[in-house]
Parts: structure tokens; C-alpha cells; sequence
């Protein structure tokens, strides 16, 4: 599995950060850290620690502001998590029952805060003041962005910039703030974290629209879902075929998206006009497109074994199958 290379040139470096990510989520209540116990268990593939400590480890020794960064986005990426499972009323993620599944809204949205408020003592204990900033801009935008995307998915009618405004904030603010706060951990450099910062920012687009394109299946990624149209979510492959089409064709598709979304065979035909316009094809390469731009600001960084690894990983984000 093309995981299983990542751990192993910061192996040691991640076996770290559990251990002290740990610390940093221990409670005294016994509930909370029953709750905290579980949410370490079911963590996912780390991939934001990993853009962490590389961006780091690319520019100097990894030390303690490197793991208390890593520790910070994960307690950060873990509270939106937690509230979002309760605003969306989602009983599972990746497999495992949410936090308000087994403990209820209350305690999800209090668990949430807690995660948040971790994340700011651990870096105000240790005068972490940049770090800090770096990731609360990022929180920011990820609310912006979802807030932009309620305002405007009402109406069905998204336009290609609004897309990217969305998912800059919403799903690529984060990651760009994790290559941020890494580069800044190991070389107290503006112009260097800045420069990091937008590499970062180009693979979280580049990710998002992956994600996307699983929605319409290809031969590498398997079989069409339509979750997304189930969810009325509008897409960059459905985005590019509104726009596209006669306004007769684009008013049946929003009627299908709005009132049919359930029914799989109108869904399946929805999906196939979607990969008839070329919808597909252009968001693959939008991916591609940002991918490469990201990976060209990489490689004006030293060339080492670390960045290597960068691009491994940044090439892993498009190229996954799931």
C-alpha cells in the first residue's frame, strides 16, 4: 500500500508525535478522557502531521515546537470534526460511530471545545504566539468557507470562482496552515513560511478536487457513489457542466439534483451528462494543474531526501484510491 513508505524516513518522528499528542489530549475528567482515549483509537492516516513534521524536518531538526504544531493542527482538525459530525447530524466517520452517535450533541459540541481550548493553552503555555496564528487564520477561513458554501449551494447556482473561494478556505486552509506552522517550527522565517504555506495550499486544492472525482467514478477509481448529488453538494465536474450547457439542460439537472437526488437511475444519467460535457476531464486536470504548481514552489526548496518524500506525499493526495 503506497502508505506504508511515508513512515518510513520520519518513522521515528511520528511514533514521537503519538506519543506526546497523546499528552496533549489527557484529561483529569474521566469521561473526557474516555472520550479522548476513543478518538485517538479511530484516527485516520495523519496525513497533516506527516505535512507537519516533513515541512519541518525539509528546513532543520525537528525539536518540540515542531511536535506541539503537529499536536496543535491535529487538536484543531479534530474540534471542527467533532462539531461538524453534530451540525451535519452524522452518526459515522471512516467507518467508526461519532462522538455524538455514542455520547450525544451536548457532549460532542463540549468535546469540540475542549480539543479547541487544548490546542490554545498548549501553544500560549510555550509563547508558541506565530504557530498560533497561523493555525487560528486557518480556523477562520474553514468557517468562512463553509458559511460561503451555505449561502450559495441554496440556489444550485455556483460559479467557478466561488468554488475555488470555497474549498481555498474550507478544505485547503488547513492543510496550508500545517506546511506553515512545520517550515515556521524549524526556521523562524516569514518569507520561507509564506512560500510553504501556498505549496500547501495548492495540494489541499488538489486533494479536495480528488475528492470530488470520486463522487463519478473512473476506471481508477471504481465505481460511481453520487453521494455528493445525494447530498445536493455541488462538485467542480457538475459546476463545469452547468455552466456548459443549454439553460433547458441545466434546469433538469438542478430539478434532478434538488428533487430526484435519491432515485439511482436519474442520478446514473445525471453522472453520465456530467462525463459526456467533460466535466470529468476538466477537473482532472484543474487537480493536475494545481498539483504541478505545488510541486514546482517544492522544488525551489533544497533538494534532499525529505523533499522526496514531500513529493511522494503531495503525488499520494492525487493519486489515492480513496
Amino acid at each position: 500500500m503506497k502508505t506504508a513508505k511515508k513512515t518510513d524516513i520520519i518513522g521515528q518522528e511520528l511514533a514521537l508525535f503519538e506519543e506526546k499528542f497523546k499528552l496533549a489530549v489527557k484529561s483529569q475528567a474521566p469521561l473526557l478522557d474516555r472520550i479522548m482515549q476513543y478518538i485517538i483509537r479511530r484516527k485516520g492516516k495523519q496525513l497533516r502531521p506527516r505535512f507537519v513534521i516533513l515541512c519541518a524536518k525539509m528546513f532543520g531538526e525537528v525539536g518540540d515546537a515542531t511536535y506541539r504544531a503537529a499536536s496543535l493542527v491535529e487538536l484543531l482538525h479534530t474540534a471542527t470534526l467533532v462539531h461538524d459530525d453534530v451540525v451535519d447530524e452524522s452518526l459515522e466517520r471512516r467507518g467508526f460511530f461519532s462522538i455524538n452517535a455514542l455520547w450525544k450533541n451536548k457532549i460532542a459540541v463540549l468535546v469540540g471545545d475542549y480539543l479547541l481550548s487544548k490546542g490554545l493553552l498548549l501553544s500560549l503555555d510555550n509563547n508558541d504566539h506565530k504557530t498560533l496564528k497561523i493555525l487560528s487564520d486557518a480556523v477562520r477561513k474553514m468557517s468562512e468557507g463553509e458559511l460561503l458554501q451555505i449561502e450559495k449551494a441554496r440556489k444550485l447556482n455556483l460559479k467557478e470562482d466561488i468554488y475555488f473561494e470555497i474549498i481555498r478556505n474550507k478544505t485547503a486552509s488547513l492543510l496550508a496552515s500545517a506546511c506553515a506552522a512545520g517550515a515556521w517550527s524549524t526556521t523562524f522565517d516569514e518569507e520561507i513560511t509564506e512560500k510553504v504555506r501556498l505549496f500547501g495550499e495548492k495540494v489541499g486544492i488538489a486533494f479536495q478536487i480528488k475528492d470530488d472525482l470520486f463522487d463519478y467514478g473512473t476506471d481508477d477509481i471504481g465505481k460511481p457513489t453520487g453521494n455528493d448529488i445525494k447530498e445536493k453538494k455541488l462538485t467542480l465536474p457538475l459546476i463545469y457542466t452547468l455552466n456548459k450547457v443549454s439553460s433547458s439542460e441545466k434546469r433538469s439537472m438542478i430539478y434532478t439534483i434538488k428533487n430526484d437526488n435519491k432515485d439511482k437511475v436519474k442520478v446514473a444519467a445525471l453522472i453520465k451528462k456530467v462525463e459526456d460535457a467533460g466535466g470529468i476531464k476538466y477537473a482532472t486536470e484543474m487537480m493536475e494543474q494545481y498539483r504541478d504548481e505545488a510541486l514546482e514552489i517544492l522544488n525551489s526548496f533544497p533538494n534532499n531526501e525529505i523533499r522526496d518524500e514531500l513529493e511522494k506525499l503531495v503525488r499520494y493526495t492525487t493519486d489515492r484510491k480513496y
